[in-house]
């Protein structure tokens, strides 16, 4: 869309299916980001064609997406992590080795070469902390103990899944892989994590509100600042951008003006998340999908996806009970975007076909539409049930 007329149009568009979507899927009981996506897919080109990703779309998109995990670090303190540390750690590390494990041998077994099917496998493993950080949010259980374990794993499994990520893609241009500068480029990214997680938030904590004034705007505009700066940041250090977000939230939380952000960042989300979301569902294209051999596949690697993730996170979260470690796998199965930029790298590089990638587009969209429902079901079922940490 070159004419700023038609992004206008596309914006309209897409933030009114994603109203109506979202209603529509609170009247079915399920959360409003399912109905969001499944507009996304309604308006996009696969049916009616209203809208079509563009770039201008997407920074919107991953505006939206940063503001998010920055509202969601805003209701996270760094000691609440602290005390799950141990279970994120587990989880991140096992919602890795697992899937990565089980979906190099579907590729293998499917007639990949070993290094195609390791960056297959790549695209089975990162979760989309936007997915889930969405629908804590909605369910209000951000406070709760396996959301915090979620939201930790989910940092460690960005680090994690970098880390493979450029050692597939060494192995697919030819080269060796060089580890010294694999654990260099994983140190400084566990080094920005630290850093900012820690001495930001106890700098943040100790500021006072000579400091940051409790100005209208003004404490917006700090805030807003930080998370920015941080979302570029974590991109130079080789993370996503909404690592950088969640961070900057968490640093921000520290702060006397906490609530009043919380308030303040409201309106930004109902205008800017939907974007997000609506084109998550917009980039599935149904015309690769039409044969009933390649809709098997589909389901054969979505179930991969889902299962693999579920015990990694199940086995990782297991002291937080059998219940808790169930919310925490089913937690981390989204790969959204995600597993989406995974696939856009393997077409870029000559390593899948237009059908695998659709394939892994659609499983990864896919594994963001089942998971939202079933944790809102769970999340539900332990309602009124006291939270240990609390």
């Amino acid at each position: 869309m070159p004419h700023g007329s038609d992004t206008l149009l596309a914006l309209f568009v897409i933030f009114v299916a994603a109203q109506i979507g979202a209603l529509l899927a609170r009247v079915l009981k399920l959360p409003g980001v399912v109905g969001e996506i499944a507009a996304g897919c309604v308006v996009g080109p696969s049916l009616l064609g209203w809208v079509t990703p563009t770039e201008p779309l997407e920074v919107l998109a991953e505006i939206g997406v940063v503001l998010l995990l920055f509202s969601v670090g805003l209701e996270t303190r760094i000691d609440e992590m602290k005390r799950v540390g141990r279970s994120a750690f587990l989880v991140g590390v096992l919602g890795v080795i697992v899937p990565f494990v089980l979906g190099s041998l579907w590729a293998h077994g499917s007639g990949f070469d070993w290094d195609k099917s390791l960056f297959v496998a790549a695209a089975f493993v990162a979760t989309s902390a936007g997915i889930t950080a969405r629908v804590l949010q909605e369910l209000g259980v951000l406070q709760r103990r396996e959301s915090r374990v979620i939201l930790g794993a989910a940092v460690i499994d960005d680090i994690l899944a970098m880390l493979l990520l450029g050692i597939v893609t060494a192995l697919q241009a030819g080269e060796d892989v060089q580890v010294g500068s694999l654990v260099l480029v994983v140190a400084e990214a566990v080094g920005f994590v630290v850093v900012i997680g820690l001495f930001g938030t106890r700098i943040a904590r100790a500021s006072t509100k000579r400091a940051l004034p409790e100005k209208f705007g003004t404490s917006l505009a700090l805030a807003l600042a930080l998370c920015l700066g941080l979302a570029f940041l974590s991109t130079k250090f080789g993370l996503a951008a909404i690592i950088g977000a969640f961070l900057a939230g968490m640093v921000a939380s520290e702060t006397p003006q906490r609530e009043h952000l919380e308030h303040q960042t409201q309106p930004l989300l109902a205008l800017l998340t939907p974007f997000f979301f609506v084109l998550t569902g917009a980039k599935i294209e149904l015309a690769q999908l039409a044969d009933s051999a390649t809709l098997l596949t589909l389901g054969v690697i979505t179930l991969i996806a889902l299962v693999s993730k579920l015990a990694g996170g199940f086995l990782g979260a297991l002291a937080l009970g059998r219940r808790g470690a169930l919310i925490v796998g089913v937690g981390m199965m989204p790969r959204g975007e995600v597993g989406v930029v995974i696939a856009s790298l393997g077409l870029a590089a000559g390593v899948f076909s237009p059908r695998t990638y659709a394939l892994i587009v659609a499983m990864s969209l896919l594994t963001s539409i089942i998971t939202p429902p079933l944790l809102s079901a769970l999340f539900k079922r332990e309602a009124g049930k006291p939270d240990p940490t609390q």
